[in-house]
């Protein structure tokens, strides 16, 4: 069955989460992603709020910029949400959106080299292994974690051009991308993340391929869509990026990108989404019955 889920966005104030994250829970709905864009809300402190505030349903945080962070305090805190909340926190990690790193002075040369240094680390640290490492952006000296997870933590990445998407293969346990992915970006994607996960012998490991779509429902849906579409994608936006309509039109997009390869999609609903909560039980409700 291919996995549903919904993002509460940004731009959202955080006193919002609270009701947006128990309508998740109430209606079943599978999954409740959250981002840490610069500069709105902290991914791991609404991850956790969310999670406390319901019982069942899972949390993503999509994504986590490595230059904003310590690789050995993303390992504790992604622990201990796994050891207050087993199963339920889905972690992604990112290079970072490079202007906004470069704002806080924390732009790398490199950010590929800094992401495949966070991804080994983390990863290890949250095996429960001691690691010393000096690398070009991650040093650690004889640091393991008191409080590792009980079991193995998936370990996600955001990925868009061909190096990321091979690098996310080989050194992540799945990828995220965006709602600027068609379905022929998702296959691209698939192929690439392949042909990392077998340069690291790793193609018989699980590795979840996560997409966003943006979506749009409601009367005047199709506009709020063609509006966000020409706000971040330009003047001539590909039509097939986000779906506006019923529960089965939806349904029916994200089944195109499942069987391009994704293996969940989180429906993104548009900046100025006027009922979060509703879009989250349309969502659960609606949707989910029609997706196989």
């Amino acid at each position: 069955m291919t996995g549903l889920g919904a993002v509460f966005r940004p731009q959202l104030p955080p006193e919002r989460l609270r009701a947006v994250a128990r309508t998740a829970d109430e209606t079943g709905l599978e999954e409740l992603w959250l981002w840490e864009d610069c500069f709105r809300e902290g991914g791991i402190s609404t991850a956790a709020a969310a999670l406390a505030w319901t019982e069942r349903v899972r949390i993503g945080v999509g994504l986590l910029p490595v230059p904003l962070r310590n690789v050995a305090i993303t390992a504790m805190e992604a622990a201990t949400l796994h050891r207050m909340f087993p199963g339920r926190a889905v972690i992604g990690v990112g290079h970072g959106v490079q202007d906004w790193m470069g704002q806080v002075g924390a732009r790398a040369e490199s950010p590929l080299t800094l992401l495949r240094e966070h991804l080994d680390a983390l990863r290890a640290l949250l095996r429960g292994e001691r690691l010393t490492t000096s690398g070009r952006y991650v040093r650690l000296d004889d640091v393991g974690l008191d409080w590792p997870p009980p079991a193995p933590v998936p370990v996600l990445a955001g990925a868009t051009g061909p190096r990321s998407l091979r690098l996310a293969g080989e050194a992540a346990d799945g990828i995220v991308l965006t709602a600027s992915t068609t379905a022929d970006g998702v296959r691209r994607a698939r192929g690439l993340v392949d042909e990392g996960r077998e340069a690291a012998g790793r193609s018989a490991d699980p590795h979840e391929v996560v997409v966003y779509l943006l979506a749009a429902t409601g009367p005047d849906a199709a506009a709020r869509l063609r509006a966000e579409l020409l706000k971040e994608e330009g003047p001539d936006p590909d039509p097939t990026l986000g779906v506006a309509g019923d529960a089965g039109t939806v349904a029916k997009a994200v089944e195109r990108l499942a069987e391009a390869g994704a293996d969940t999609v989180i429906l993104q609903p548009t900046g100025d989404e006027p009922d979060p909560e509703g879009f989250v039980r349309f969502v659960a409700e609606e949707v989910r019955p029609l997706v196989p």
